[in-house]
């Protein structure tokens, strides 16, 4: 919590949720160049009570097409799971999200339509997520 105040990263900003430093609610600005641009995008977080031994839970509340994000939310990105380690902070984890919004992996993907659209007609997968930016995160 106290990197996020004293030094928040730029596009990003997270708070607990009433509180609860088990639940927060994090904020994405769509990367520059990308379909997202213009988006705000919101992040549920939950920590368990092995946090920082175990990997925070984290979920989009904003609907986006993306390869690495489902349709319900959910991320795939390897500091989420088996790559998981406690040196690793908030800060970083959102840093490594919004990363991904720029550079998505579609190869590991787990929206299997994004991730077609992406490797086989980027026009259009932009054009789709551009949509979705426009309809859900603006």
């Amino acid at each position: 919590m106290h990197e996020l105040e004293n030094d928040p990263p730029e596009m990003i900003s997270a708070e607990p949720i009433d509180g609860d430093t088990f639940h927060w609610m994090a904020t994405l600005r769509g990367p520059p160049d990308t379909p997202f641009e213009g988006g705000k995008f919101f992040i549920a977080i939950e920590l368990s009570d092995n946090y920082p031994y175990e990997p925070p839970q984290c979920r989009f509340a904003t609907k986006i097409f993306h390869p690495n994000i489902s349709y319900s939310g959910d991320i795939r990105l390897n500091i989420l799971n088996n790559d998981w380690s406690p040196s690793l902070s908030i800060s970083k984890v959102l840093i490594s999200i919004l990363s991904l919004l720029d550079d998505p992996n579609p190869f590991e993907y787990i929206n299997e339509d994004a991730a077609r659209l992406y490797r086989e007609d980027r026009e259009k997968y932009n054009l789709t997520a551009r949509n979705f930016t426009q309809q859900y995160a603006i």
